[in-house]
């Protein structure tokens, strides 16, 4: 294992052994669910378009974009089809839909939807959200630390192009 990929499994293994305890583990659970298939992002987008007339053009862009991103990401995944992370005596806390793990879409649709939506709403609170749920995914084992930069580098990347 290069010295970068033994770097990635002793920050997940830290992810995955420090902080937990099960109302906890539960909680990240329920909190990354939000990130799947970018739902959160596409029901900020919906109820932003419906109650913000004069940003529904940004909700509009942002969803859009958000779906392209999401596409592109798991495109990507089949392409490089890296596995989920397999840490002896420590399985992951929650299912996936597909066994691949790199980039990770929750990183790359919410750093997307966090730099598209910042011109109608609040960054910070934006980012903290997608800083969240990218977090989420090695704290449930789910995802390499490298999976959930590449994700936010591709989202944030795509992002810029479309804004």
């Amino acid at each position: 294992m290069s010295a970068v990929g033994a770097l990635d499994v002793a920050i997940l293994r830290a992810f995955r052994t420090r902080g937990h305890t099960p109302s906890r583990e539960r909680a990240v659970a329920l909190f990354s669910r939000l990130g799947e298939q970018a739902m959160i992002w596409f029901a900020i987008c919906g109820a932003g378009a419906l109650v913000d007339r004069d940003e529904r053009p940004v909700y509009v862009r942002a969803a859009k974009t958000i779906a392209g991103v999401y596409a592109f990401n798991q495109a990507l995944k089949l392409a490089v089809r890296r596995p989920r992370p397999k840490l002896e005596g420590l399985p992951p806390l929650a299912g996936t839909l597909s066994g691949l793990s790199y980039p990770s879409a929750h990183s790359a649709t919410s750093f997307a939807a966090a730099r598209l939506l910042s011109p109608a709403l609040p960054a910070a609170p934006l980012y903290a959200l997608a800083v969240g749920l990218g977090l989420s995914r090695p704290y449930l084992g789910l995802h390499y630390p490298s999976d959930i930069l590449a994700g936010a580098a591709l989202g944030a990347a795509l992002a810029e192009l479309a804004s």
